[in-house]
Order: C-alpha cells, then sequence, then structure tokens
C-alpha cells in the first residue's frame, strides 16, 4: 500500500455550495415566474425568460470542482475541465494576497486557476498540491513560485491551528 488514499481527494465543501447554488436558482425562477403570473403577465416567451435567467445564476454560483490525486489536480468548471500534473509544475503565480487565485502551470503545457480558499479548507486537498509540488522541485521543473507555496502553507498552519484551538476550547 503507497499510503495514499484509494479515491480522488475533492472539496469537502463543493455538494454544500453545489446545494445553495442550486436552492437560489430555483428559489429566483420561483420568485419570478410568481411575481409574472400575480401580474397576469406571464407568457411562454418570458417563462422562457425567466428560466434561462435561474440558470444563468445557478452557473454564476455553482463553484468549480476541485479533485486531486498522486501527482494530479484537476478543476472542473461549468463548461470545462483544466488539469496539472503536481509532479512536473514549472510554476505557481499568485497576484495579490493570500485569497487571490493560484495559477498553477506545468511542464506539459497545461494551466489552470483555483480558489487557495479551496485549499485552506480542504487539508487532504493542500497536501497532494504540497507533496506534488516537493517532487517538482526536487526534480528541478518548478522555477518559480515556492515562496507563494511556502507562504500559502503557513496560511494554512495558521488556520488549521486556530480550528483546532477552537475545538479544544483552547481559543
Amino acid at each position: 500500500m503507497n499510503g495514499s488514499p484509494p479515491h480522488p481527494t475533492g472539496d469537502r465543501h463543493w455538494r454544500d455550495s453545489a446545494r445553495f447554488a442550486t436552492g437560489c436558482a430555483l428559489v429566483l425562477c420561483g420568485m419570478t415566474l410568481l411575481v409574472d403570473w400575480d401580474a397576469g403577465t406571464l407568457t411562454p416567451p418570458r417563462t422562457a425568460l425567466w428560466c434561462s435567467l435561474s440558470a444563468m445564476a445557478f452557473a454564476v454560483l455553482l463553484p468549480s470542482r476541485v479533485t486531486a490525486d498522486n501527482g494530479w489536480l484537476t478543476v472542473r468548471g461549468p463548461v470545462r475541465r483544466r488539469m496539472v500534473c503536481t509532479d512536473a509544475l514549472v510554476a505557481v503565480l499568485q497576484y495579490g494576497d493570500v485569497t487571490s487565485p493560484l495559477v498553477l502551470r506545468d511542464a506539459y503545457g497545461h494551466r489552470l486557476e483555483l480558489d487557495p480558499r479551496v485549499l485552506i479548507a480542504n487539508p487532504l486537498l493542500w497536501h497532494e498540491l504540497d507533496t506534488g509540488a516537493h517532487r517538482s522541485r526536487e526534480r528541478g521543473s518548478l522555477c518559480q513560485g515556492g515562496d507563494v507555496l511556502r507562504q500559502l502553507g503557513r496560511h494554512i498552519d495558521d488556520e488549521t491551528t486556530q480550528a483546532v484551538l477552537r475545538v479544544s476550547g483552547l481559543c
């Protein structure tokens, strides 16, 4: 046994966020149809308009689904799927503070953007990315972004420590 989980690691909060997006879209659709019906102006084209507006709101609110396994990280959005090989990272970029998106590029030309809050909320995802970045550093492919990963790692460690202290009642 190599110590890795049998299934890819995923964002443990994604389902709740997807349910929230679905609920908001359904409430928007229901409320707009109800108000239009009450006003006596509901027609088939207006029904299609309200339903398509609700579908767009769902697409905007639905977060990207992040999964990781030994050597890769995937971000699936509503339209496209992006994947990088974490064992062959060449750059990890972040423009701004800890909350701005991470941009990961690998040696094969793949690129993805990732919200670092997903890594903060999911230590297993962070572990997979960090392990792959260590392999990239050992192989000499990671030329840019080691400081970004160290800063993010410290931030994640601080958040995890505070969460443990809160749960234990010491903070």
